[in-house]
């Protein structure tokens, strides 16, 4: 059986490439994100700025293939998580937030995660492979569709994008900056550079490289500890890329781009990582990296051994810290239908997998 190459794999320039490959115009490239990812289009012969013939020739030999819907959960609150078939043995999740000037999806890039957090659901259950480019900015036109479905009143249900969801986004980059080109693109999404975030837990090779070709993109780094002994504990990429090598690339993220900053997340544990003195280190390690600090009540799942900071610590934490620094505390959304951050889990158990792909990095 002939394989099908999958549309949505590319950005307008590697549709560029691939079209000169089969002796066809670059400005169908434009033509076809269009259709791609502006109008939804999934049948060719609808395509009608398209010769007939080329038409044919995309029926026969590609597809526009994204992930189907397995199930759809709704919270109380209003957040949507959908949980979407990758292959006969795996899934992942996306969620989106609805508020009430801006609607935020977090996109999934991979299969569980390798990096193994002590403190995250997605990372307890293992890993199993990387999304393809296709199977994560399907995730964004699957969610466009769909809440213009639910919601179609509602012009632009989503303005805002998160590299949150199962995965770190930087040990996937191919795909994921492919993708990322496709949220920004004018002919795609036309989202604005800063309303598309990458979240990382500090893979400092891959930053770096994310600095020079997408510089102008929103990062968040997932702190969650002011010290090396402690960081080891929570974020094991800490034992390769410790906070000194980190913070080093944080603080000449955006060197020349007045006003940006870098979002540190700080999930709040009990007893672990919020006494006042853990608030004094981390003011002092942010001292040659500024940024603003979003602190995220941790969210509890089965057999976790942590709880989550008492709400008047939560509350003296920040107090401490905004002084100096742009202090937010995170509105925990969707927990009742375990959308929260942290929670997201795929049917993934695959800890030789896991351990492979951290020593990769690590």
């Amino acid at each position: 059986m002939q394989h099908k190459i999958n549309l949505l794999d590319y950005s307008e320039q590697g549709l560029r490439e691939w079209l000169a490959q089969i002796d066809q115009p670059a400005f169908r490239a434009p033509q076809l994100i269009h259709w791609l990812h502006q109008q939804f289009e999934d049948n060719f012969d609808k395509m009608l700025n398209l010769p007939k013939a080329f038409r044919g020739w995309l029926t026969e030999n590609t597809c526009i293939h994204q992930l189907p819907i397995q199930h759809e959960h709704i919270s109380q609150d209003g957040t949507i998580k959908w949980l979407l078939t990758v292959d006969e043995t795996n899934a992942v999740e996306m969620v989106y937030i609805p508020e009430l000037t801006r609607g935020t999806l977090c996109v999934s890039s991979q299969v569980g995660c390798a990096l193994d957090c002590s403190f995250c659901s997605t990372g307890k259950q293992g890993f199993n492979r990387n999304l393809s480019c296709g199977e994560i900015i399907g995730q964004l036109r699957l969610a466009n569709i769909r809440l213009k479905q639910l919601y179609p009143n509602r012009i632009k249900p989503i303005t805002n994008v998160v590299m949150m969801g199962m995965g770190e986004p930087l040990t996937n980059e191919k795909p994921v900056t492919t993708a990322l080109k496709l949220m920004i693109d004018d002919n795609a999404y036309g989202l604005a550079y800063r309303r598309v975030t990458v979240s990382t837990s500090g893979v400092v090779p891959a930053m770096l490289r994310l600095k020079e070709n997408m510089p102008q993109i929103a990062l968040a780094v997932s702190l969650h500890a002011p010290n090396n002994a402690l960081r080891n504990e929570l974020v094991p990429i800490n034992l390769k890329y410790p906070l000194e090598k980190l913070m080093a690339v944080c603080a000449e993220y955006y060197a020349g781009q007045t006003k940006r900053q870098i979002t540190y997340e700080y999930v709040m544990l009990k007893g672990v990582n919020d006494t006042i003195e853990h608030a004094k280190e981390l003011a002092k390690l942010l001292k040659k990296a500024p940024g603003k600090i979003n602190l995220i009540p941790f969210n509890p799942f089965k057999n976790s051994q942590y709880q989550t900071s008492d709400r008047h610590q939560i509350l003296a934490f920040q107090q401490y810290l905004r002084d100096e620094y742009v202090t937010t505390i995170r509105t925990t959304r969707g927990d009742d239908i375990s959308a929260a951050c942290g929670q997201l889990v795929g049917d993934v158990n695959d800890r030789t997998r896991r351990i492979k792909i951290f020593q990769d990095y690590k």
